[in-house]
């Protein structure tokens, strides 16, 4: 009997650029290869239609997301309240295939009684509330603080809403506050589906540090900042920073010390070649939610990784990593995983890790029973 699935997306899962779509867009093709039909809806707002989609897809729908003041609500959280579409709740209730909510953020047709059939599940990318909460501490605009403050409430009371639905969550760490604070009984972790299942890393020594993300996010540029402030002014090892869009603040700091450096908006192909050249990782979190794709990549194709708890913890990689949690403990392990060379005995401890956990088609045939 031919299987058919819902997926709707929180966004355009193409191209596969950053984390959350990242999980989309390779859950989709390794689900596809299982040969199940899949009818996927995205959200649009700004990435386009894409036909590559159309490669693994039976059908590919677009919607526009509400945004600015039609999206907004007093009640629902704006990443929920912007994600409503009547033509969407139709499609899904014409036929008895289960379905795939990506997100929380796509879940207002559940919320509002508008779906109606019962064989559904919701992927779980972060803990919404907390990650909102968060990202608010880091924010220096009042006007954005206030506003990731009031959606953190508003979504700690909608999560608990969704406590009885069946959930996958990205984390394990996800789950367990699920289960504690929300009392949900039908949680469970699925891994990221990730593009490549195979470690590149290169023995040997590399001679730089790299820290590598979306420079253009707040949390990142503070992440890139106290790296460079509190870490590497003392600590005299080649410093690299890559990534989107960093701010003239930012790029003039990197230039602070003859050490020091960033590369701007890398190509692809400039990055894989940063992430397999550099001799450490180091990538510290001040926000702890789901998985992080530099977090992947860093694991598959670099050496020595470097970082805290907030990036690590409930990831089921803490074994992969060296972890530090303050200013001493980063100078330390970046000083000693400099001068450390990476072995063929590391690789195979990490591929141990990696390939039994992200095993895209293990973990889309774990998907179709539970939705069964």
């Amino acid at each position: 009997m031919d299987k058919h699935l819902h997926i709707v997306s929180f966004d355009v899962p193409y191209p596969a650029d950053y984390g959350g779509v990242v999980d989309v867009f390779y859950k989709i093709k390794a689900l596809h290869q299982l040969g199940v039909h899949i009818h996927l809806h995205c959200f649009e707002y700004g990435r386009g239609e894409q036909p590559e989609l159309e490669k693994y897809c039976t059908e590919v729908h677009y919607y526009p997301r509400q945004e600015g003041h039609k999206g907004f609500s007093l009640q629902l959280p704006y990443i929920v309240a912007s994600r409503n579409d009547e033509e969407l709740w139709k499609r899904l209730n014409a036929d008895e295939h289960p379905v795939l909510f990506e997100g929380v953020h796509c879940t207002y047709g559940i919320s509002n009684g508008a779906i109606s059939k019962k064989n559904i599940a919701i992927r779980l990318h972060n803990t919404e509330f907390e990650y909102y909460k968060q990202l608010g501490k880091w924010e220096s605009s009042l006007v954005r603080k206030a506003y990731m403050n009031h959606e953190s409430r508003l979504l700690k009371r909608y999560e608990e809403k969704l406590k009885d639905h069946l959930i996958l969550s990205l984390s394990k760490d996800d789950c367990t506050t699920y289960r504690k604070l929300f009392k949900a009984t039908n949680i469970h972790y699925l891994p990221a589906f990730i593009p490549t299942s195979m470690v590149t890393s290169k023995t040997g020594k590399g001679n730089f540090i790299l820290y590598h993300g979306n420079l253009s996010v707040a949390e990142n540029e503070k992440t890139a900042t106290w790296l460079l402030e509190k870490i590497f002014r003392d600590l005299d090892i080649p410093f690299v920073i890559a990534g989107k869009n960093p701010s003239d603040k930012l790029v003039e700091l990197s230039h602070k010390w003859p050490h020091t450096c960033i590369v701007a908006n890398p190509s692809e192909t400039e990055l894989n070649d940063l992430i397999q050249k550099a001799q450490v990782h180091i990538l510290p979190s001040f926000t702890q939610s789901g998985i992080k794709l530099k977090l992947l990549n860093a694991l598959f194709k670099g050496r020595h990784v470097l970082a805290n708890d907030a990036m690590i913890n409930g990831t089921g990689l803490e074994n992969a990593c060296q972890k530090a949690n303050n200013t001493t403990e980063f100078k330390y392990h970046a000083f000693r995983l400099f001068h450390k060379e990476f072995t063929d005995d590391d690789i195979q401890i990490r591929e141990g890790l990696l390939q039994e956990q992200f095993n895209n088609k293990k973990n889309a045939m774990v998907l179709m029973r539970v939705l069964q």
